[in-house]
């Protein structure tokens, strides 16, 4: 056999301690405790402080100022004296005319503020300007208000202001323009279909003024006036008819009309075709007629007489001249009648006509309630 090669171990290699970090220089091993340990790869490296400069403020860099000697300063001239004359100081020039001094005003004394008059109160005799004015006929309440604030009503050559009281005898004045204006105002007649209301909505029923548009305007309106969007404008129903009821509906924005066609103190007709079914058998006694005609009362309060005919077995004529809530079925009720249909035909003398249902008209100039 071949001889095998010698491997000598140094006996340092052998004793060694594997956890001692080896350290090469001049071809010696080195005491591992005097090497600098480890630094771990987590923790930050030590690092040294910047050394700065202390920096210096502004105050620090401005040099500091020394006072100007008191004789290097300008003199300023004296103040003149008040109360009495000036003289001549070191600021007077030479040759020059000597100022007088303005003597200053006294000081008023305090006076006290005087208390200031009481508004003197509105007569509390006498009536109301516009409550006369709608008395008499001549506007509505809102109307005569507006009058007043327009300064277009005068008694005794005085324009009067808004809750002012005067005698009811008295002469009113009313301005040219307010009845111009009022002129302008118009009316629609409209046949109001069943199932919407006269006033404001309620119950979500549609009020009917809705229906006063273009497109719902008769075409056989015998007028002659042309539309225009300022006519729906406090357009307000004058009368009243409910839901379940047909016919006549009026609409104005004069104060006059509403003031005629409404109200306790009214004399215009109006006149309805309502259909009724008797509750009993056989027809309606004379003497139930009579009571419709005169004898019923209403909410403790005597009704005044109507005219009620019949218009063929079923329908009944009837003619009021007064217009309480639901008046004619609460008067069919108490003799035994049950309304079925109830329509109106006219108001004073302006009849419902030809007009179809849900389509209005304008109230001709010739026509007259």
């Amino acid at each position: 056999m071949a001889d095998r090669p010698k491997i000598s171990v140094k006996p340092e290699a052998a004793t060694r301690d594997p956890r001692r970090p080896r350290v090469r220089g001049a071809g010696a091993l080195r005491d591992a405790s005097r090497a600098p340990a480890p630094r771990p790869l987590h923790a930050p490296a030590k690092t040294e402080p910047r050394q700065t400069e202390p920096r210096q403020t502004d105050w620090q860099e401005r040099p500091r100022q020394t006072p100007r000697p008191a004789a290097s300063r300008p003199s300023r001239p004296p103040r003149p004296q008040t109360g009495g004359a000036a003289t001549s100081g070191p600021s007077q020039r030479p040759g020059q005319a000597v100022q007088p001094v303005q003597q200053r005003r006294p000081r008023e004394p305090h006076r006290p503020l005087q208390p200031t008059p009481p508004v003197q109160a509105a007569a509390t005799e006498g009536v109301r300007v516009s409550k006369l004015i709608t008395e008499r006929g001549l506007a509505s309440r809102r109307e005569a208000d507006d009058w007043i604030a327009a300064g277009w009503v005068r008694v005794d050559g005085r324009a009067v202001v808004l809750g002012q009281r005067v005698a009811p005898d008295v002469a009113i004045e009313i301005d040219p323009k307010a009845q111009r204006e009022q002129s302008h105002r118009v009316t629609v007649l409209l046949h109001k279909p069943m199932g919407m209301v006269s006033g404001q909505a309620e119950d979500g029923y549609e009020p009917a003024v809705v229906l006063v548009k273009p497109a719902n305007r008769w075409t056989a309106d015998p007028s002659g006036i042309d539309f225009h969007p300022g006519h729906l404008r406090h357009l307000v129903p004058a009368g009243r008819l409910d839901i379940d009821s047909t016919g006549l509906l009026v609409l104005t924005q004069d104060g006059r009309i509403a003031k005629l066609l409404i109200g306790d103190q009214t004399r215009i007709e109006k006149e309805y075709l309502v259909r009724v079914r008797h509750r009993h058998e056989g027809p309606l006694p004379e003497a139930q007629m009579e009571r419709l005609r005169h004898g019923l009362e209403l909410d403790g309060v005597a009704l005044r007489p109507a005219r009620v005919s019949w218009q063929n077995e079923e329908q009944l004529r009837i003619v009021l001249r007064e217009g309480k809530k639901r008046q004619i079925r609460r008067m069919c009720e108490l003799v035994g009648l049950e309304v079925l249909a109830l329509k109106r035909m006219r108001i004073g003398s302006v009849v419902l006509g030809a007009l179809p249902a849900g389509q209005w008209r304008y109230l001709r100039n010739d026509e007259r309630f």
